[in-house]
């Protein structure tokens, strides 16, 4: 199983050293990747129509997840970088291919491209996309950003884009990866069909139903769930006593990643509490108690399908 790390995107700060040395530390603590959560813009919750939920609002900062993958790539030198997950739809997807494809040139082949469809509707239309109909335009985006990474001149033609004999260089100098996260049925028969894995953004005893049904789907796909990932998440404000049986539930279920998750924002939403972090510092302390329980659950290195 490979153990991850949250990068706490709301509450690190702005200072380029506090987070080159959190990433550095997950680095020499011996995790195996950096899982960076996506948002473009937080919006006010209240007077909506539909009503707005979801954990974030208009003053939860969240840093820029290619640019941020850049500035770590730099910072490191083994660690995986992984998006959890980047809200493709809502992005270009020509420049979205061409920005993983440089994060993988600049990382040496350590990025695994997390995405998903989001629930953001006031960000959607902020960016200029429509929210309704975006499993659709989803589905081709990913076909689209394959063929663009694999082929140095595409002539495409779909239903949402059109590239006439164009292409993007550089390209990735080894395969991208392609996860899936989210709760619903579309979302797990999109990744049976399409994906690499899969990410549960929650703990192991809660998304084992969840992870059932994904292996359903695949069989019915005619897929090996073997050479499928999955992953799920730990808060670091749980604590030991539930850290430790939550590794090995995830173990006996196959999964082949975790992260910590060690930030208070949202923490209500996905049903945690607030632990009380009080500053950068906190963050790589974080990782050093949890990796004391999690170290004994590194030794299985996962499928061939599923790397960093």
């Amino acid at each position: 199983m490979k153990i991850g790390a949250i990068f706490p995107t709301t509450e690190i700060g702005n200072d380029p050293s506090a987070i080159r040395d959190w990433a550095q530390a997950a680095e020499d603590l011996g995790y195996s990747y950096i899982l960076l959560y996506d948002h473009v813009l937080g919006a006010e919750r209240h007077d909506r129509d539909p009503e707005f939920f979801g954990p974030y609002g208009e003053n939860d900062p969240f840093h820029e997840v290619f640019v941020t993958m850049g500035y770590l790539a730099a910072a490191t030198s083994t660690i995986g970088l992984a998006t959890g997950v980047l809200i493709l739809p809502q992005r270009q997807t020509a420049l979205a291919a061409k920005q993983a494809a440089e994060v993988q040139v600049l990382s040496e082949g350590r990025l695994r491209l997390g995405v998903g469809s989001g629930w953001n509707y006031v960000e959607y239309e902020s960016l200029g996309v429509e929210f309704r109909g975006r499993g659709k335009l989803f589905t081709e985006q990913v076909e689209l950003m394959r063929q663009l990474w694999a082929e140095p001149v595409l002539d495409y033609t779909g239903r949402f884009h059109r590239v006439d004999r164009a292409g993007i260089l550089p390209r990735p100098s080894s395969a991208i990866p392609i996860w899936f996260g989210g709760f619903s049925e579309p979302a797990f028969r999109r990744a049976a069909r399409l994906g690499d894995g899969f990410i549960y953004a929650s703990r192991p005893s809660l998304m084992a139903p969840m992870h059932t049904r994904m292996k359903e789907h695949l069989e019915s796909c005619g897929r090996d769930a073997s050479s499928f990932g999955a992953e799920a998440m730990v808060d670091f404000s749980a604590g030991p006593e539930v850290w430790e049986p939550e590794l090995e539930r995830w173990r006996q279920e196959a999964g082949t990643h975790l992260a910590l998750r060690a930030m208070d924002t949202g923490a209500e939403f996905i049903g945690e509490r607030h632990h009380g972090y009080a500053g950068p510092d906190d963050y790589i302390d974080a990782l050093r108690v949890f990796m004391a329980t999690a170290a004994p659950y590194c030794a299985q290195e996962g499928t061939a399908a599923a790397p960093r």
